[in-house]
C-alpha cells in the first residue's frame, strides 16, 4: 500500500498550529466539512472572502490575521 503525502495550504496549516476542529468550524459557519478539507488540502482551491471571514469569526481570530497567514507568501512587484 503506498502512501500518500499532502501538502496542506497554508489556511490548512494556520488551521493545524492552532489545533481547530474544523467540524465544529463547519457547524458554526455552514461551510461544508469537505470543502475545509479542500481549502486545507489543495492549492488550487480559490478561498472566498466570505469563506475566510466565517472562519475568522468561527474560531474568534480577526480576519486580519487569517488573511495575513494565507497570503504570507505573495509579494508586491518591483520596478
Amino acid at each position: 500500500m503506498a502512501i500518500q503525502t499532502t501538502e496542506m495550504t497554508e489556511l490548512g496549516e494556520f488551521l493545524a498550529r492552532k489545533s481547530i476542529n474544523k467540524a465544529e468550524v463547519s457547524r458554526r459557519t455552514g461551510i461544508s466539512q469537505s470543502r475545509l478539507s479542500e481549502l486545507a488540502l489543495n492549492p488550487s482551491t480559490k478561498l472566498q472572502a466570505k469563506e475566510l471571514y466565517l472562519i475568522a469569526l468561527a474560531i474568534d481570530i480577526e480576519p486580519g490575521e487569517v488573511l495575513n497567514e494565507v497570503c504570507k507568501h505573495l509579494k508586491l512587484q518591483t520596478d
